[in-house]
């Protein structure tokens, strides 16, 4: 009877300590930062990302900025509307050239806002 209420005190101490350690811990997050956008940014121009690198960062919404939301929207829309799906795979770049030029622009525009911010902190 002793061996039972051992491992039974035991294993409760052991699923309470597991419970109250996942009731603790906070959900953790994934932030999207302007230099990322800018990174990813540089490599479409230059051809050197993929559509899952692209996708996975222009996919998710950004919560925490609304401008950085409306960037990431506005690159969304350019792969709507310009993109080369499939192609990427085969040395074509992601965006067409009327896209290309667009995304320069949203680049520069992203880069030239967020050097702004930073002058102002």
């Amino acid at each position: 009877m002793a061996l039972f209420l051992l491992v039974l005190i035991v294993c409760l101490v052991i699923f309470g300590s597991m419970i109250a350690l996942l009731m603790l811990s906070g959900t953790s997050r994934y932030r999207t930062e302007p230099e990322q956008l800018l990174t990813l940014f540089d490599k479409a121009l230059e051809s050197r990302v993929g559509e899952t690198e692209w996708n996975t960062i222009i996919g998710y919404p950004i919560r925490h900025d609304d401008y950085l939301e409306g960037i990431r929207r506005r690159a969304q829309r350019l792969m709507d509307e310009h993109g080369r799906h499939g192609r990427v795979t085969r040395g074509k770049p992601l965006l067409d050239a009327t896209g290309q030029e667009e995304l320069a622009a949203l680049r520069d525009h992203l880069a030239a806002h967020t050097s702004l911010q930073r002058g102002q902190k």
